[in-house]
């Protein structure tokens, strides 16, 4: 049994599986990061020592940054701090809150690919976000919440919705909203056989946003 699996609620072993980042997060600022996560490594009775904090510090991209001061961090650097600290003593469960919200592309692209790299080493990962083209992208299942109940859940594929299909021809762009996916060939041959000339085929399906607001608006009707 993996630690803290099993364990009840709110003991010390269920607690010590549990890594968290907060949303309004702040660290002291004269702290370095290195020393940050000393600190972490206290309060989680760690014993990773010197080899966890730098193999923290390389994985979230701050390898070369263990001397600097989080005052002297930019957002970005810091959220990253941040995660790093949530990952010391090898929790099971990482629980973000809104991890991407103040960052800039860049930014959020790295916390991107850091998510997806926590994904293969099977950290599990609870991300709470209102960035839903973020959630679409690194999570394998998704829950609504409206009013602190569960309106939709699933995957983010289960979630979509068939918007139909579009066809770039010589003449323009053909639309066909009742059509799947499996239809597309056929379309394609019929579109040819008639002397067309098709030059793109788009399948459209609802984002997760749209699955989003349909739940909204459809409690608020409730």
């Amino acid at each position: 049994m993996r630690p803290g699996v099993g364990e009840p609620a709110g003991s010390p072993a269920a607690r010590a599986a549990i890594g968290y980042l907060a949303e309004l997060f702040r660290f002291p600022e004269w702290l370095r990061a290195d020393e940050l996560l000393t600190l972490h490594q206290r309060l989680a009775r760690s014993d990773g020592g010197d080899a966890e904090r730098a193999e923290l510090l390389e994985l979230v991209g701050l390898g070369e940054a263990a001397g600097t001061r989080v005052g002297a961090m930019s957002k970005g650097m810091q959220q990253r701090l941040g995660i790093a600290q949530a990952l010391v003593g090898t929790p099971r469960l990482l629980m973000l809150d809104e991890p991407t919200s103040a960052l800039d592309p860049v930014g959020r692209r790295v916390v991107r690919d850091l998510l997806l790299e926590l994904k293969r080493r099977e950290v599990a990962v609870l991300l709470n976000s209102h960035l839903l083209s973020e959630v679409e992208r690194v999570c394998d299942r998704v829950a609504i919440l409206v009013g602190g109940r569960i309106v939709a859940r699933g995957s983010p594929a289960e979630l979509a919705r068939a918007r139909g299909v579009e066809v770039e021809l010589d003449s323009g762009v053909r639309s066909f909203p009742a059509a799947t996916r499996e239809q597309v060939p056929q379309i394609v041959a019929q579109l040819v056989a008639g002397g067309e000339r098709v030059y793109g085929v788009r399948v459209l399906s609802s984002t997760l946003e749209d699955t989003y607001l349909e739940a909204v608006e459809g409690e608020a009707v409730s």
